[in-house]
């Protein structure tokens, strides 16, 4: 196959983007890490972080190596499988991987470099640490499209000639997102349990029992609470939003080869316009990157509007690149489908800044919450889940519409519902996913920044740094909060577009699996006793034959146990934090009634201790829910056939993506509005309202970084499942 020379932009601009990152990391590194105590703590912080890692991947290598062996026998032996498969999965899993341990080890050597900067001035410490950040969003896109760039020229050739070779090239592509959401779905989990098993135990012990602050070195979980930021907010989203990104462009690039099957040269052109797009975003991103800066005696808003800015510029920049992108490619209705791309940048606009509203302690919703603790604990609670519920209503709202709106863009508001007009508009809805993703380069920064800065507040509290230098990082902390809540609405809502995506290309796939069976010498028989032939046959003649209707009891049951695995997942997070959270807690009591002094600052506490059982906990408990998410699926497939699978996934979708927005606001609303407490309302720190909110706070913990992240990578990865598994379904349901 001729690969268009517009192409070679995307292995370009994975470079720009990897060498940028090089440079940011490099910059970071030559500021000054300050006292010989920051680097102390700095150095605790990294090698826990390494270590947790370390033992981590070992885990994963062993299921990666399970599941690669089983599809190899899928591929080689059953033949119900694309041959390439087994390799696909294997390097999804390992770039996945790659960018959160390139995107943790800078996070770790960023903290103390930001707390020291922070000693200047309050834009030095923003500037350490969003760059810092930055190394992160550029490290997830550069590997990102480099795989995507690698997997597309190795196999154009050796597929080639019509147009099922594309099919067969992006559907194949599109399983190297298993191995990416299989390795996500591990770091979410395994780093949301190792964080806020720390954060837990160091909060209702030390601040409530004890009444010591935040981060105090006297506290033996403060060191595992530092590094659980690391492996949590930072290793785990970045192979999160890592898997978000390619599934984006990957499900898009596998629409369009479907959309266009009836005329080559186009359907090339659809095929790579997403990698474009996705690839020009790089550089644009870079443009908001260098538009961040703050003043000194910034406020929380003029914060949120110099990380806003940047985001902003660099959406704004894409959105109109798009529109010269799909008219130069010369793209079918290309102004329709530019629209869709605008769909999905404005959905991500309104989605964080719906998320800014209710976890923001500058707006009323989390100001109620901060009040509620007037009266206790209790009501703190109630009144998070009511407002983590009610936030609900606009992220589902937003995406309703711009699914809407980026289908009938896409097919030129055609509601005659013709095969041509329904791929069109999933191609449209796809788009969408990677416009809203497109800019991920500074959007992911702003997440990033987030554990860093926090990092960064503990440092200087454990250090002693003076009370300016605390204000200033605790502005920072405060900041990364709101910013990490939204981050997460943003991965939330590219994970419901991607998922949508996902669920058509899972019919290409079983279409594909189909073709290949009829090869082999087997025959399909459709209701009707007519002969079925799946190569010349159109997304309705597969729903029709597979029976894809909601009177199909399949569908249903299908619905029933999507919406089932996303609360089962969520109860079985949540309840391994609980479990860890409270052999932390008796830890740190048994180390504060053994250890002479600590509580006056005369003993020195066993930080590696509580390092240890975080670690432990994680590396437990991570395995149980992991692998259940990737057996459903299966089970699913191998008892209810299509029909269930397709109400499988949405039903997971429809009941995950709710979840997962209630769960990442609440919590995130609960920490701004302790935050808000600690700033010197309602008695400050110490006072029974502060030990209210941190009540709140806790429960809100693994909320927000443990089961509602992992909801939108659950998501993501029973899609990616059905599809790598279609084939078996396919041959034996």
């Amino acid at each position: 196959m001729n690969i268009p020379i517009v192409f070679w932009l995307v292995p370009i601009a994975s470079f720009v983007a990897l060498g940028m990152a090089w440079h940011f990391f490099r910059q970071m590194r030559k500021e000054d890490e300050g006292t010989p105590r920051m680097v102390e703590i700095a150095e605790y912080v990294r090698r826990g972080a390494m270590a947790y890692l370390k033992q981590q991947y070992k885990v994963v290598t062993i299921v990666f190596i399970v599941l690669a062996i089983i599809f190899a026998f899928m591929a080689y032996v059953l033949k119900v499988q694309n041959p390439w498969v087994p390799f696909a999965f294997l390097t999804g899993g390992f770039f996945s991987g790659l960018a959160g341990f390139f995107g943790m080890k800078t996070a770790t050597y960023a903290s103390a470099r930001t707390a020291n900067a922070a000693r200047k001035s309050l834009n030095s410490g923003l500037k350490v640490a969003f760059r810092s950040g930055a190394v992160m969003g550029l490290v997830v896109v550069g590997l990102g499209l480099l795989d995507i760039a690698i997997w597309f020229i190795v196999l154009s050739y050796f597929y080639h000639g019509s147009s099922m070779a594309l099919i067969t090239i992006t559907t194949t592509m599109l399983t190297f997102g298993m191995g990416a959401s299989t390795q996500a779905l591990f770091a979410r989990v395994g780093g949301g349990i190792y964080t806020k098993a720390a954060d837990v135990g160091a909060d209702l012990v030390g601040k409530v029992e004890a009444n010591i602050p935040e981060d105090d070195p006297r506290n033996p979980a403060t060191i595992a609470d530092n590094v659980g930021d690391n492996v949590g907010d930072v290793a785990g989203m970045g192979a999160d939003l890592y898997e978000s990104y390619c599934g984006s462009i990957l499900s898009t690039a596998a629409l369009g080869a479907t959309a266009f099957a009836m005329n080559i040269d186009m359907q090339l052109k659809a095929v790579i316009a997403p990698m474009i797009i996705a690839s020009v975003g790089i550089f644009l991103s870079l443009v908001g990157i260098f538009t961040v800066k703050t003043k000194e005696k910034a406020t929380m808003r003029d914060l949120l509007h110099s990380l806003g800015l940047g985001t902003n510029v660099a959406a704004g920049l894409i959105a109109i690149a798009t529109f010269i992108i799909l008219y130069l490619l010369e793209i079918e209705n290309w102004l329709g489908v530019s629209f869709s791309v605008v769909s999905g940048l404005v959905a991500g606009v309104v989605i964080g800044q719906a998320t800014e509203y209710y976890t923001s302690h500058s707006y009323k919703p989390t100001q109620r919450i901060a009040e509620s603790s007037k009266t206790g604990p209790a009501t703190v609670i109630i009144q998070g889940i009511g407002t983590g519920m009610i936030s609900t209503m606009i992220p589902v709202v937003t995406i309703s519409a711009a699914i809407m709106l980026s289908y009938l863009f896409a097919n030129g508001f055609d509601l005659t519902m013709s095969a041509h007009s329904i791929s069109m508009g999933l191609y449209g809805i796809g788009i969408a996913a990677v416009g809203m993703l497109s800019t991920l380069g500074i959007t992911l920064a702003t997440d990033a920044y987030g554990p860093i800065a926090d990092n960064a507040g503990g440092n200087a509290e454990m250090s002693e740094l003076g009370e300016e230098v605390r204000h200033r990082t605790d502005a920072l902390d405060a900041l990364g909060n709101t910013t990490a809540a939204t981050g997460k609405g943003f991965a939330i809502g590219s994970a419901a577009l991607t998922a949508l995506a996902l669920l058509a290309s899972y019919v290409e796939e079983i279409k594909i699996a189909m073709v290949r069976a009829v090869e082999e010498g087997q025959q399909f028989i459709d209701s009707a006793g007519n002969i079925f032939n799946p190569e010349s046959a159109n997304m309705l003649d597969y729903m029709n034959f597979f029976q894809v209707n909601l009177m199909n009891p399949k569908v249903l049951v299908g619905a029933f146990i999507g919406g089932m695995a996303a609360f089962l997942f969520c109860g079985l997070t949540m309840g391994a934090v609980g479990r860890a959270a409270q052999t932390m807690v008796e830890e740190v009591r048994r180390q504060f009634r053994e250890i002479k002094g600590i509580l006056e600052g005369k003993g020195t506490p066993d930080y590696g201790r509580c390092v240890e059982i975080s670690t432990r906990s994680a590396q437990r408990e991570m395995i149980f829910p992991s692998l259940l998410a990737i057996a459903i699926p299966i089970v699913v497939g191998l008892l209810l056939g299509v029909a269930g699978v397709m109400g499988l996934l949405v039903g997971g979708l429809t009941a995950g993506f709710t979840l997962a927005v209630f769960m990442a606001n609440s919590g995130g609303a609960w920490d701004n509005a302790k935050k808000m407490v600690e700033e010197g309302n309602f008695g400050g720190k110490g006072s029974e309202c502060h030990k209210a909110t941190i009540v709140g706070d806790t429960v809100g913990d693994p909320f927000k970084d443990t089961s509602g992240p992992s909801l939108n990578i659950l998501i993501k990865l029973m899609s990616m499942v059905s599809i790598v598994m279609a084939g078996l379904v396919v041959a034996f349901s």
